[in-house]
């Protein structure tokens, strides 16, 4: 049972810009982006960025489901699921694919979603019903049904080509998420066995569904989850026929 009064979208997109914000900001004065040695795949940009968004959201009292400090206040009637910097290697790397991503999620599931690249400060976002931006122009996937014509982002590799015409893999699940909803991707296939946590995928699964693009995941499992301990395989497609080829596919395979 949720605490605390109900959030408007607008209200919870607010909190996930001032929050974004402070991400911007921290990041701006880090000057070692090499590995935290805290835990294996942790970079000190993480810390950093985790910090900064645990700051604004502990001010405003609201729970948190972050990759990087787990999850707070599970009750709250609004759930702020954070990942602070996607893409942390590519931001290691200085590969322009990185991204802050945001989504609150009330008792109705995501309320509002926020991913911005901080490499190039492009922005896409979404509410509940009002659908999807980048930059503030609303934006739409592809009209592409056939897995044959389909230019594809990948997080991990399939043990077998699946029958693209040609594939990308950028490393940031978030924003792999936010080109299909605005066309650049035709299709986003997660290849790797519960590799990611609800963190990496959710403002990106909301980006796209507002803007029309069709979503499922890998094996039939449902992907607004609590559970910080959980993974799962994220697929999204620009047309439900371009969506039911990808699955048909992707559930070869673990």
């Amino acid at each position: 049972m949720s605490v605390s009064a109900a959030w408007t979208a607008r209200q919870a997109m607010d909190l996930l810009n001032e929050t974004a914000q402070a991400v911007v900001c921290a990041l701006a004065d880090v000057e070692d982006w090499g590995p935290s040695g805290l835990r294996p795949t942790q970079y000190r940009s993480d810390v950093v960025a985790d910090a900064a968004a645990r700051g604004v959201l502990d001010r405003a009292g609201v729970g948190v489901l972050s990759e990087e400090s787990g999850l707070r206040r599970a009750n709250h009637a609004l759930l702020v699921v954070v990942d602070p910097l996607d893409g942390s290697t590519n931001a290691a790397q200085g590969l322009p694919w990185y991204a802050v991503s945001l989504c609150a999620v009330d008792d109705d599931g995501p309320l509002a979603g926020l991913v911005i690249n901080l490499a190039s400060r492009v922005r896409f976002e979404a509410t509940r019903g009002g659908g999807a931006s980048c930059d503030g122009a609303p934006i739409s996937p592809s009209s592409c049904r056939e897995m044959s014509s389909a230019i594809v982002g990948l997080s991990g590799l399939p043990p077998e080509h699946l029958g693209w015409a040609q594939f990308r893999s950028y490393g940031a699940a978030a924003l792999d998420l936010c080109a299909v909803a605005c066309g650049v991707f035709d299709a986003f296939i997660d290849c790797s066995p519960d590799a990611h946590g609800v963190w990496d995928y959710l403002a990106g699964v909301l980006i796209c569904q507002e803007a029309g693009a069709a979503v499922g995941e890998g094996h039939d499992r449902e992907l607004m989850i609590r559970d910080p301990h959980a993974r799962r395989t994220p697929v999204a497609a620009a047309t439900p026929e371009l969506l039911h080829g990808v699955l048909s596919k992707r559930r070869r395979f673990p």
